[in-house]
Parts: C-alpha cells; sequence; structure tokens
C-alpha cells in the first residue's frame, strides 16, 4: 500500500481567506501569514509550494485591487475573485473547493486575523497524527462583552436542541485534508451552513484550542443581525425539528380546543352565563400569534425548498490570479 502524503513527505499547504471589504487589513494580513508560512517552510512543516488564496466575495471597497497589488509582489498569494457577493459561506466554499485540486491540506481563516495563527502549527502536528479536520476552537470568552458571551452560549445550546452538530466556540477556523475536501465536495445544499456540515463528514477529527485577539483594523463583518440570520439559517438547513415543534404545538392547542369545548357545553347545558370576553379576546390574539410563526418557520423551509430545486450556482468566479 502507498504511504499517504502525511507519512511521507511534507504537505503543501494553503490557507483560505474570504474577504469582504477587507483592504484595510490586507497588508498586515498577508504580511502576517507570508511569515507564517516561511516560518513553516524553515522547519520543513511544509513544502515550498504553499499558498495563500484571498477570495474577494464582491468587494465594494480596494479589497480586489489590493490582492491584485499582493500577487505582483509575492507569486505566494493567490487571488479569487467572485462575480457578485455570495456571502461569507459560499465564499469560503469557493476558497476551499480551488484548493483542494492544488493542496494537499487546507486551512480556513478570517482575514482579520483575531483567530490565532500560530494554532497553525498544533494544527498541522494534529494532521500528521492521522485527523483528517482539524477544529480550531476558542479557549476562553474574556474578551467578550457579557452580553455576546450569553449570546454565542445559547447559539450552541440551541443548535443542539435542535439535533444540529457543531463544535463549541468554533467557527470557520479549521483544517481540512484533501480527502475531507473531497467529501465536502459532495454536498450539494445551496444553503451551506459549514459548521454544521463539516461534522456530517465524519472523518477522524480533533480539535486546537487558542486565544482570539482583538480585531486590528476594520470592522466586524457580523453584527447582531447578521449573526441572527447566520443562526436561523444553521437551524433552518440541516434540523425540521422546528417543523416537528410546530406539529407538537398545533396537537397541544387542539387538545386544549377540545376541553374548552366540552367545558363550554357543559356550562350551556348547566345554564350558567358565560361573560368570557376576555379569555375570547386573548384566545384569539394567542392563536393568531401561534399560527403567524408557524406560518413563518413553515414559509422560511419552503424558501430553501425553492432555492434548492432551482439549484442555482452558489458562486461564479469572476477573476482568478496565481
Amino acid at each position: 500500500m502507498e504511504k499517504s502524503i502525511k507519512e511521507s513527505a511534507a504537505p503543501v499547504l494553503y490557507l483560505v481567506v474570504p474577504c469582504y471589504n477587507e483592504e484595510e487589513v490586507l497588508p498586515e494580513t498577508s504580511k502576517r501569514l507570508l511569515a507564517k508560512l516561511k516560518e513553516l517552510e524553515k522547519t520543513r512543516t511544509i513544502v515550498p509550494s504553499s499558498r495563500i488564496v484571498f477570495v474577494d466575495d464582491g468587494s465594494r471597497d480596494q479589497t480586489w485591487n489590493s490582492i491584485e497589488k499582493l500577487h505582483s509582489e509575492n507569486s505566494q498569494i493567490i487571488g479569487i475573485k467572485l462575480a457578485h457577493n455570495a456571502g461569507h459561506q459560499n465564499a469560503l466554499l469557493a476558497g476551499l473547493m480551488f484548493a483542494k485540486e492544488k493542496a494537499d491540506v487546507v486551512i480556513s481563516l478570517d482575514a482579520d486575523l483575531q483567530d490565532d495563527i500560530d494554532a497553525i502549527d498544533k494544527m498541522l502536528e494534529k494532521f500528521t497524527e492521522g485527523n483528517e479536520v482539524v477544529y480550531g476552537v476558542r479557549s476562553s470568552r474574556k474578551k467578550d462583552t457579557v452580553f455576546k458571551r450569553q449570546t454565542a452560549l445559547f447559539f450552541y445550546k440551541l443548535m443542539r436542541a435542535m439535533g444540529v452538530e457543531v463544535v463549541h466556540d468554533h467557527a470557520d477556523y479549521r483544517l481540512m485534508s484533501k480527502r475531507a475536501l473531497n467529501e465536502l465536495a459532495e454536498f450539494k445544499e445551496v444553503n451551506l451552513f459549514l459548521r454544521g456540515i463539516v461534522p456530517l463528514i465524519g472523518l477522524k477529527s480533533a480539535t486546537v484550542k487558542y486565544e482570539r485577539g482583538e480585531r486590528f483594523a476594520g470592522e466586524s463583518k457580523y453584527p447582531l443581525h447578521k449573526m441572527v440570520s447566520f443562526a436561523l439559517d444553521g437551524i433552518t438547513s440541516l434540523s425540521i425539528k422546528p417543523i416537528r415543534f410546530i406539529l407538537a404545538v398545533g396537537v397541544l392547542m387542539f387538545i386544549v380546543g377540545v376541553i374548552m369545548t366540552i367545558y363550554a357545553l357543559v356550562q350551556k347545558i348547566l345554564g350558567n352565563t358565560l361573560s368570557g370576553w376576555t379569555f375570547l379576546a386573548c384566545s384569539i390574539w394567542a392563536l393568531g400569534g401561534v399560527q403567524m410563526i408557524s406560518l413563518g418557520v413553515i414559509g422560511e423551509y419552503i424558501g430553501k425548498i425553492y432555492r434548492e430545486t432551482k439549484a442555482r450556482p452558489r458562486y461564479i468566479i469572476e477573476k482568478t490570479v496565481e
């Protein structure tokens, strides 16, 4: 049997970095990542043909011009320009699918480098030990506000309650082998939630803990409303429990309705006069609210089915510099 690359030689590493309006951070980010590649090359952990792939997700600033300039200065930097803003998950997927044809192992990370790049060394160690996927996991959330800590905790608990398999305190900082990427390519859904999809691959995995730093430039691309939308996408893309919950609520309401009908008939037979206006009004509003929420949840699923059946491309690459 032929030895795998992990056993016989240092791997080709590609770093995939999705970018949206990141012109402020790219000069420093590229400098740090290139230094990290050189450091790994010196220790023969990776080979010199390793690369950095910046994916411009339809930025409105000078991000693409910055990427082209960086490429002209250093051939280790590759640029992929998407034809329009496809969203973070699709931009990340575009970079991963590009890199899987050329690399033995790929690590994805954000352009702001809040994720500690020194954890890359430990990730590669885990890879050489036979792990096909290595998740970067935050060691603590001390630097986050109380609100952000609590909402993050609620997010992971909700995901698990909905039956979505996610790694706690893991975002999209992860290592994936060529084999894992080939398996990921078999997932054809348009509605992407990679944090939930990657664990479904089921290959041998490990975690590496790191301390998340502060963003050194630019603004966060994930305000509260986007985080809520992201969570809803994750749940509705990977779980049908909300639909089952609606069914359970419907059955409960039906039972309550039967009981109230029997109660009203008994009172009618006994000749008792019921005022009941307040109770009736509250019931109508409560049931109306439940119905509207139920329709909204069902509509979310129908919308995703609609997008899936159209089978439109998840992203379109306009230009590549390599």
